[in-house]
């Protein structure tokens, strides 16, 4: 582990974090489980602290409308409009669940604020205007928080459960994820203490604002407010791994993961990232050339078949198929995408040196 450690180490030495945890597993054995550095300042960042995940909660959400696909509650190819009537507004009502989750529907604009009401938020984004120019389907662009919002009414409507809940109770309990939440209740957030790490803006001058922890992660952000131990991240792309099933629980179909993980949207040019990303159902898809500049990519010694997820200059977690391997990462610092995308690069490639990946 020591290249690993060593990345870090530089990582908190230049300023860019405090902490940071590190899991990596091979055909499903633990490799690697690290907690280093501080999640804030005099407190010790163990592989226990609960950390945000940002966006790398967005493929929870993804795995729940699978669930619910498998249940024959919806079809990837329904209008979203079919599930929550009231989205049929302003241009949208072409918009299907699979332009949601590949990132094609064509309304990006986020919430006004995700602290507002649950019911605020889905009428918000129910009224949403679809961008000028756009056919839902035939062009791209990364939405933060806006579709996430409402693929988790959808399993609301469905399920009849809170998408908190339902992530808590039908994935993460079964993946063994006994610590993770997306909208943790309040008094578990205070129960928690200092287990719970902040977030720290790093801003050019190196000067650590620290962000509190408690409004992301006590309200329920389907695409940005996950809240875990790294390692259990990893866990749930162990469950992936092993193609819907971990430690004798089944979450998925062998199916639904090979659907989730295959490429629905290739070579279209990203409206966001200003780059042609391709994307499964969900989940951000390795390329299948060589692509240094991959926002929240994978490293050089990653598989084509790897997909995963990151989060907002944070952290990021993947599955790489052709290696059994899993890796999930996370620094409590945002130093701004380029500074964070070069340790990420470095944290990566480091993971694959020391387990003996490297191409």
């Amino acid at each position: 582990m020591r290249r690993t450690i060593e990345a870090i180490e530089r990582g908190i030495a230049e300023g860019l974090h405090l902490g940071a945890q590190v899991y990596a597993s091979v055909d499903g054995q633990a490799k690697m489980d690290l907690g280093i550095g501080e999640a804030r300042p005099g407190v010790a960042m163990t592989v226990d602290s609960l950390n945000l995940w940002m966006s790398a909660c967005k493929p929870v959400a993804a795995v729940a409308i699978a669930q619910l696909w498998e249940q024959g509650l919806l079809e990837l190819d329904d209008r979203v409009a079919r599930h929550i009537p009231e989205f049929d507004q302003n241009g949208k009502g072409g918009i299907t669940i699979r332009h949601l989750l590949t990132h094609t529907g064509g309304f990006r604009t986020p919430p006004r604020s995700q602290d507002a009401p649950w019911g605020h938020i889905i009428a918000e984004m129910c009224a949403a205007l679809l961008e000028p120019g756009w056919v839902p389907g035939k062009k791209a662009g990364y939405h933060p928080t806006s579709s996430w919002y409402i693929l988790g009414e959808i399993v609301r409507r469905l399920s009849g459960v809170d998408y908190g809940v339902y992530a808590r109770e039908r994935i993460f309990e079964p993946c063994g994820m006994r610590d993770s939440w997306i909208g943790m209740p309040v008094e578990r957030f205070e129960a928690y203490g200092d287990r719970v790490a902040p977030m720290h803006k790093i801003p050019a001058d190196g000067r650590a604002v620290l962000l509190a922890p408690r409004p992301t992660a006590t309200s329920t952000r389907p695409g940005s407010g996950g809240c875990g131990p790294i390692r259990e991240l990893g866990r749930f792309y162990e469950m992936l791994l092993g193609r819907g099933s971990i430690d004798g629980h089944r979450v998925l179909l062998a199916q639904s993961v090979e659907a989730l993980a295959a490429r629905h949207r290739a070579g279209m040019f990203d409206h966001t990232f200003k780059r042609e990303i391709d994307w499964g159902l969900g989940f951000l898809l390795n390329s299948t050339r060589p692509d240094p500049e991959l926002p929240y990519g994978y490293g050089a010694d990653a598989s084509v078949r790897t997909f995963g997820h990151g989060g907002a200059e944070s952290s990021g977690a993947f599955c790489d198929p052709e290696r059994g391997l899993v890796v999930a990462y996370v620094f409590n610092g945002q130093p701004g995408e380029a500074r964070h995308d070069e340790r990420r690069k470095g944290v990566v490639e480091a993971v694959y040196g020391d387990l003996g990946l490297t191409t």
